[in-house]
């Protein structure tokens, strides 16, 4: 879905024979992986943009042309298209926030071992930054309007306050599972973790 800590996408290799694509998105995930090494060695906040770029053998220009910001390394938002593609996978009739709880465990599921990997590792860092924890529920706040809007756009009204309740309760249990995920050390899978936090709602 965020490009987020929370939405792998930015991994997936566009297949297309234009060199220039393929070079631009092994930039990509070169930065992304040394970041990540020097995150999980130095952690987040002693680690800068320079050192990064340095490490991946960039400029530093470079770097902003692929990442807005350090945070955005880790910190990403699921595209319009990915949300509406979520929301799409589950009958309509459903309530908002039972359609969430259905699809996001499906789509986790799906999700190839290596971007399960790239996932743990930025939660991981996530976890351990108390900064970018207070900044995974700004994300989550976004995220929640995104699915609001998709919700607007597919059925023409716009979404009263049981949907607005439902979704931001569902997308705080998905942010709680991922966290928990990450602070387990690897003795909870990510779809369980996930499910424990959706289940806790209707505890």
């Amino acid at each position: 879905m965020a490009e987020t800590g929370v939405w792998p996408h930015h991994l997936r290799v566009t297949e297309t024979p234009d060199w220039r694509t393929r070079r631009w998105e092994a930039t990509h995930r070169r930065l992304f992986a040394t970041a990540l090494a020097l995150f999980e060695d130095f952690g987040y906040e002693r680690v800068s943009v320079n050192q990064i770029a340095k490490r991946a053998d960039v400029s530093v220009p470079t770097f902003y042309a692929h990442y807005p910001s350090k945070e955005h390394l880790i910190m990403a938002l699921p595209t319009a298209e990915m949300v509406g593609a979520l929301l799409a996978s589950q009958p309509a009739e459903l309530p908002m926030g039972e359609r969430i709880r259905r699809a996001l465990p499906v789509f986790l599921a799906e999700m190839p071992p290596d971007e399960q990997e790239a996932m743990r590792a930025r939660w991981r860092i996530i976890a351990a930054t108390p900064t970018l924890r207070t900044r995974a529920a700004e994300f989550e706040r976004r995220t929640a309007g995104m699915f609001l809007d998709s919700l607007a756009s597919s059925s023409g009204k716009a979404p009263g306050p049981v949907e607005v309740v439902q979704t931001g309760a569902a997308l705080v249990a998905y942010t709680t599972g991922l966290l928990n995920w990450a602070d387990s050390n690897g003795e909870l899978e990510l779809v369980e973790a996930v499910d424990r936090a959706f289940r806790a709602l209707s505890d």
